[in-house]
């Protein structure tokens, strides 16, 4: 844990706590939002094959993970990490010209 914490640049425990309960709750919230979003498209698991289903649902559960993420961090007063965290994470995966200064 202390390499973590020196990895993140996180003081206390508590923090760390709160840090790993913002990732869990962020995380079963946007794969229980995905599910009827889905359905309001019209994408069931009865209705379309369940590859067709299953890609749909992941491509639904990023986004909706993205926002609660920071939302959430903002509720639990970590908006600064998980902001700085959101960046750097889609920055990696190609969108780092939207945070260019």
């Amino acid at each position: 844990m202390k390499k973590l914490k020196n990895r993140w640049g996180i003081d206390s425990n508590w923090q760390l706590f709160i840090i790993f309960l913002v990732f869990a709750i962020t995380g079963s919230s946007a794969a229980k939002l995905a599910s009827p979003l889905c359905e309001s498209l019209g994408i069931t698991q009865e209705s379309t094959h369940w590859s067709l289903y299953w890609f749909a649902r992941i491509f639904l559960i990023f986004p909706i993970y993205q926002v609660l993420l920071v939302t959430f961090g903002w509720i639990f007063g970590q908006f600064q990490f998980f902001w700085a965290f959101e960046k750097k994470m889609l920055s990696r995966i190609g969108f780092a010209r939207i945070f260019r200064n």
